[in-house]
């Protein structure tokens, strides 16, 4: 299996108003997006052109949006980038480029 090209730990992930995971992991890896557990059970995945992700409009700067086989998913990831070599979630920009270039520069 090769190297994710994208990967985030310490991710809150919730879908409306019920939490799934507030240690989630986001893997962004072979064309596909992973939505994980803390223990690396499968919330939900499929491929980038099947994900629309996003911001949502009146919510803080560190939540994004992503539909992942028609489900809507709150991603809550970290406001700053963590340091070099320490694990934690990346901010929603780093997040929306990576899925966006890994997707071929789509945009939604």
């Amino acid at each position: 299996m090769a190297e994710p090209e994208f990967r985030a730990t310490g991710v809150r992930i919730g879908r409306r108003l019920r939490s799934l995971t507030r240690a989630g992991q986001v893997r962004i890896s072979d064309g596909r997006l992973e939505l994980l557990t803390s223990y690396g059970t499968e919330i939900d995945s499929a491929p980038l052109r099947a994900v629309r992700t996003g911001k949502p409009w009146f919510a803080p700067q560190d939540r994004a949006l992503a539909e992942v086989n028609g489900t809507r998913y709150l991603l809550t990831l970290g406001e700053h980038d963590p340091v070099p070599g320490e694990a934690g979630p990346p901010t929603v920009r780093t997040f929306l480029e990576a899925v966006r270039s890994a997707a071929g520069g789509r945009r939604d």
